[in-house]
């Protein structure tokens, strides 16, 4: 079993920056790929970036240049910068061994 926890989240003004982390416990050598996603109200849940074992990355088109993730060990981080109003939204960690494993997520608002 994994256990993800997310912090880092909070009210952001647009153009500002926020750096989300995610911290996996529990069994985590297995683990293959750490992903961010995102669900805004009354939308479905979308990915916005992966990062694989073999640290192959992926973004969503929306945040391709302002958005980084990384992975360090069993956490893996994303460095949102240029924020807009358009990011708000509850940022969810994933990661998968043959199980999908979820985060309780964190709240990110992107307002003035």
């Amino acid at each position: 079993q994994v256990q993800l926890e997310e912090s880092g989240g909070g009210v952001v003004q647009p153009g500002g920056s926020l750096r989300l982390s995610c911290a996996a416990s529990g069994i985590v050598f297995t683990l293959r790929t750490m992903a961010w996603y995102r669900q805004a109200p009354g939308k479905q849940r979308e990915l916005v970036a992966t990062e694989t074992r073999e640290r192959v990355t992926n973004y969503a088109d929306s945040v391709k240049g302002r958005f980084t993730i990384s992975r360090d060990e069993n956490t893996v981080y994303l460095q949102m910068n240029s924020l807009k109003p358009e990011d708000t939204a509850v940022y969810y960690c994933f990661a998968d061994d043959i199980f999908h494993y979820w985060g309780q997520g964190t709240q990110v608002t992107v307002s003035s």
